[in-house]
């Protein structure tokens, strides 16, 4: 990854945009201390997400609970 000052990035917007295309990614920097503020990375397409196994570790897992284990629906939720 190579950083780049908002006026380099700038005055080089072009250029830096056909490398992103070919696979690189820019850091912005912003300021006189040159502070890191955001990224540019190449586009991704999402992938179709095959779906999901229920079951999988059927026979594999065990979970036991104590008896005298107690949780209320807010403390679940973290709405306390």
């Amino acid at each position: 990854m190579k950083n780049l000052s908002v006026g380099e990035l700038k005055n080089q917007f072009s250029e830096v945009l056909e490398k992103i295309q070919k696979g690189e990614s820019f850091g912005i920097l912003y300021g006189r201390k040159k502070k890191p503020i955001a990224m540019i990375v190449p586009y991704a397409e999402k992938t179709k997400k095959s779906k999901r196994q229920i079951g999988l570790l059927e026979g594999k897992v065990n979970i036991r609970f104590a008896d005298d284990f107690k949780m209320t629906e807010k403390e679940l939720l973290g709405q306390q």
